[in-house]
């Protein structure tokens, strides 16, 4: 398995690796991004605000090496400064009616090394924080909120080519 990056602009239904817990067990498992309109003939969709909510279950882990987002037609790269790859906060949705099981990705407010691109960012969780997630061992308002200044390492994408994977052990 390896932990690569993530672009926002990936289609609605891309297959992805969440890590999630079954029982006492913890599971990796590809589903599609984008969890079922609220609506008939809604939108699906990819990311919930995390501010103000509760997720008591359901949870997941997007692992990812970096985040790639457009930003007034440009597109950039966003990694951690320190070289490392981490997990995207996420929920997942069991399979309803004609819709299949899917993850959405939690977003907060942008840190100051994002916010100049974009008022909202993915929720990133470092390595050490993963099971912290799954298990709800810390309060969701300590995990869902921007890492500080200086936690991320961000470049202009001259061109769209394939992605480089990191290596990935869990």
């Amino acid at each position: 398995m390896s932990a690569t990056a993530f672009d926002s602009d990936a289609s609605l239904d891309e297959l992805r690796i969440i890590i999630r817990r079954d029982g006492d067990d913890v599971e990796m498992v590809k589903l599609p991004w984008g969890l079922q309109p609220r609506e008939a003939g809604g939108r699906p969709f990819t990311v919930v605000r995390a501010e103000g909510r509760s997720f008591p279950s359901h949870r997941c882990l997007v692992p990812a090496s970096e985040f790639r987002h457009r930003s007034k037609g440009k597109q950039y790269s966003f990694s951690l400064a320190n070289g490392d790859w981490f997990y995207f906060a996420g929920i997942w949705r069991p399979a309803t009616g004609n819709w299949p099981e899917a993850y959405a990705v939690l977003t907060t407010a942008a840190n100051d090394d994002i916010s100049p691109h974009h008022d909202r960012q993915m929720a990133v969780l470092r390595r050490d924080q993963r099971m912290a997630w799954l298990d709800s061992t810390c309060p969701e308002e300590e995990l869902l909120r921007p890492l500080p200044a200086g936690c991320f390492s961000v470049s202009r994408l001259r061109t769209t080519g394939a992605y480089s994977p990191a290596e990935l052990t869990f």
